[in-house]
């Protein structure tokens, strides 16, 4: 599929690099640009030659957030270019038609999570609203120097709960942190976001996307299904009752990896001292 909005590279290696691309506007999120980026999560749900994905935006910002002037559309009885015309056929109430872009926008927060690949988000400049709902849903965030958080919906007169949000925030860096931020839609500076814990690190911008591929080819050591499972049982744990629940799901998951040619790679790499090939099947 050829992208408007997006780009979207697979490397021989298995690292994806899925890029924002409407750098003069900041990399808002357009209606179109929601379609393209469904396409490439829905591609990679079965894409077992991915196996990392970067996530990044082109120019000065990662993203600033969902595209304020396609959104009166929204009030409008007009189809905008580029959506999926389900969501708006027969649709001319407002209020409905928010609703169903609303759903269709947090769709992209939850797929994030349902792929199988871990997702590095390299995140520079302004990142707000719903540029900030996908740094909160990758696996792992670095950040350049000038990278300015801003929880945006706040600060318009929406709730400061939005795309996950609500979720994703106190569970990465706990209750009353994330409460501040969501309530006061105020700018947190990369230096202050890797202090609490929400990035992992602050780089040089100029190495911003080296350091992202340097992060996932470290992955790449990793065996595909290993990596997989790993994914899957983070996710469990955001939601999970007890300790228990989470101990048998590890259990099976430990037993099943064992189980795959995988680890006689990984034994025979290990005592011949040298990095594992794992293949896909």
């Amino acid at each position: 599929m050829e992208y408007k909005t997006i780009k979207f590279e697979l490397q021989e290696n298995g690292i994806g690099i899925l890029t924002l691309n409407r750098p003069e506007k900041l990399n808002a999120i357009s209606f179109q640009m929601e379609e393209e980026i469904h396409h490439v999560l829905d591609q990679l749900m079965v894409n077992l030659e991915c196996r990392v994905l970067i996530f990044r935006g082109e120019g000065r910002a990662f993203s600033a957030g969902t595209d304020l002037q396609e959104g009166m559309i929204l009030n409008s009885k007009k189809n905008p270019e580029g959506y999926n015309k389900f969501y708006y056929l027969n649709v001319s109430e407002p209020l409905k038609r928010k609703m169903y872009h609303q759903w269709r926008i947090t769709q992209i927060i939850i797929k994030m999570r349902k792929i199988s690949q871990p997702i590095i988000a390299a995140v520079h400049g302004p990142i707000a609203g719903g540029g900030f709902a996908f740094a909160m849903a990758a696996d792992i965030r670095i950040a350049s120097e000038d990278a300015n958080f801003i929880n945006a919906s706040i600060n318009i007169g929406l709730t400061g709960a939005d795309m996950g949000g609500s979720y994703f925030l106190p569970r990465l860096i706990g209750l009353s942190r994330a409460a501040e931020i969501l309530y006061s839609g105020r700018i947190v500076d990369g230096e202050e976001a890797e202090k609490i814990g929400f990035i992992l690190k602050v780089v040089n911008k100029e190495n911003l996307l080296n350091e992202a591929i340097r992060m996932a080819e470290e992955m790449l050591t990793k065996s595909p299904l290993g990596l997989r499972m790993t994914k899957e049982a983070l996710n469990l744990s955001l939601d999970s009752p007890s300790l228990n629940n989470m101990v048998q799901f590890e259990n099976s998951s430990i037993v099943l990896s064992f189980s795959s040619k995988d680890i006689n790679e990984a034994s025979s790499a290990f005592f011949a001292k040298r990095t594992p090939k794992y293949g896909l099947k």
